[in-house]
């Protein structure tokens, strides 16, 4: 029988999911750079072949002990759902003489990196700067056009990200750009395989994106996500992810499958995935690429991941469309042969919708809510109406028990302070969306207040 060495850390799909789906194609050896979630500790025994946990200082050197591991349970693949460890494991991978993303993986990780290839390419995106210090930041921030986006390198989540406004915003924003980073790697959120990784910082101009003249229907934002894999250097397309749109600066609230564009313009934003994904010269893995849309049908690439997108992109996909693409990606890197669609999959090919919803203490117009709440989840399946046939759920592994705090949202921190992840599934993207923000209006009346002290911010699993 086939072995896999899974290589988990924080984001991705849920633990739970992924596994089950790995373990459903060969034998799986887990190795843990994280702490698993407490519903599945004790379930990973039963589920791999081994569990071995690394979470501390004896990881060590991190590609070295992939190898090792690797070589030690005879894995015939290596896999991580996880942007925090894909440059490690797809180095390691190559160590092994085993596929995987490739050499170039860093392209997709290093966002500094990645907008230097794709401006030597011609790519649209937003004009950009490299930054290291806080005048380096002071000087980008003349010759850029205001307002711009201040973001860490290696983040995910939009963890990190601040928008500034005028030059006197500079100090500030850096201060909480770095003193965010620390936080989010003392809680996993961090590069695991890059030495210093989060003191590196890119700031860019903020493009005019607009949802209009893309979408029929009010409420969507003005972005997308092309979901896909790249087989043996190809990119293969599957599916559009629709947006919410993101709450200040830029924290995603919702990703909806498969977002409800045309197919002249899903032809275009596929067309511009493509470019964006070849250029960076990926071997084997999943990507996920995020293209802002602007008026008269103006496109810029925002980023590229060479993983599958995370909270539940994934399961939303396989629910849609049937397609289970980390099963599909585990036969392939074990050299099966698997069916990947040639093209994107439409909303006419999709059985019904699917949407993930990030509880965040922000209503839809992204103001804070006036006071405390705290997450109880049966207060809210049963006290929101949604649609006719619209099923509400929500992701334990990636919220907070009920009767816990809601955090206050901080913007700095993006989805550091998120208190749940529910799953919708409904007739329709266009229904999905309604759901939401119906949820999204309700949400501050309905939630019980919170008593007692307040609690720290607790960072979850979910990251796109």
């Amino acid at each position: 029988m086939s072995s896999v060495l899974f290589v988990h850390a924080k984001g991705g799909p849920p633990l739970g999911y992924a596994l089950s789906r790995v373990a459903a194609r060969s034998a799986v050896h887990l190795l843990a750079l994280s702490t698993l979630p407490p519903a599945l500790a004790a379930s990973a025994g039963r589920r791999c072949a081994s569990v071995l946990t690394a979470d501390g200082p004896e990881r060590g050197d991190l590609v070295s002990l992939i190898v090792s591991r690797a070589r030690a349970v005879g894995a015939d693949a290596v896999v991580t759902f996880s942007e925090y460890a894909v440059v490690a494991v797809a180095e390691a991978s190559e160590k092994l003489g085993l596929a995987g993303a490739g050499g170039s993986c860093a392209l997709a990780r290093d966002k500094r990196l990645m907008r230097r290839t794709w401006s030597q390419r011609g790519i649209p995106q937003p004009r950009f700067r490299p930054v290291a210090s806080e005048q380096e930041l002071r000087d980008a921030a003349g010759a850029l056009r205001l307002p711009l986006l201040l973001k860490a390198a290696w983040s995910a989540g939009s963890t990190a990200h601040r928008i500034i406004r005028s030059a006197d915003e500079v100090p500030a924003a850096w201060e909480r750009a770095r003193e965010v980073m620390a936080e989010s790697a003392e809680l996993g959120f961090g590069e695991l395989h890059v030495a210093g990784a989060g003191a590196d910082f890119l700031v860019e101009e903020i493009v005019p994106g607009t949802p209009d003249g893309w979408f029929g229907q009010e409420g969507w934002g003005d972005y997308v996500s092309v979901e896909g894999v790249v087989v043996d250097g190809e990119f293969r397309p599957v599916c559009l992810t629709g947006r919410m749109p993101t709450v200040e600066p830029f924290t995603e609230r919702a990703g909806i499958t498969p977002a409800a564009l045309p197919d002249d313009a899903q032809r275009r934003v596929v067309t511009l995935a493509r470019e964006a994904v070849d250029a960076l010269g990926l071997e084997n893995c999943g990507t996920h690429t995020e293209i802002k849309l602007g008026a008269d049908g103006r496109m810029w690439v925002i980023e590229t991941a060479a993983r599958f997108g995370g909270a539940m992109t994934v399961p939303q996909i396989e629910e849609v469309f049937g397609l289970d693409l980390i099963g599909m990606l585990v036969d392939h890197l074990l050299g099966r042969p698997v069916s990947w669609p040639t093209q994107a999959r439409t909303p006419r090919e999709a059985r019904g919708a699917a949407g993930s919803l990030v509880v965040l203490a922000v209503d839809g117009a992204g103001d804070a809510w006036p006071d405390r709440r705290q997450w109880d989840f049966p207060a809210v399946r049963d006290g929101v109406a949604l649609a006719d046939g619209s099923r509400l759920s929500v992701v334990a592994e990636n919220s907070l028990p009920d009767g816990t705090p809601v955090p206050v949202y901080d913007p700095a921190a993006g989805a550091n302070t998120m208190a749940a992840l529910c799953l919708l599934s409904a007739a329709t993207p266009e229904t999905v969306l309604g759901d939401f923000r119906t949820l999204v209006d309700a949400l501050p009346h309905i939630l019980p207040l919170a008593t007692g002290t307040a609690i720290p911010a607790m960072a979850t699993e979910a990251r796109s």
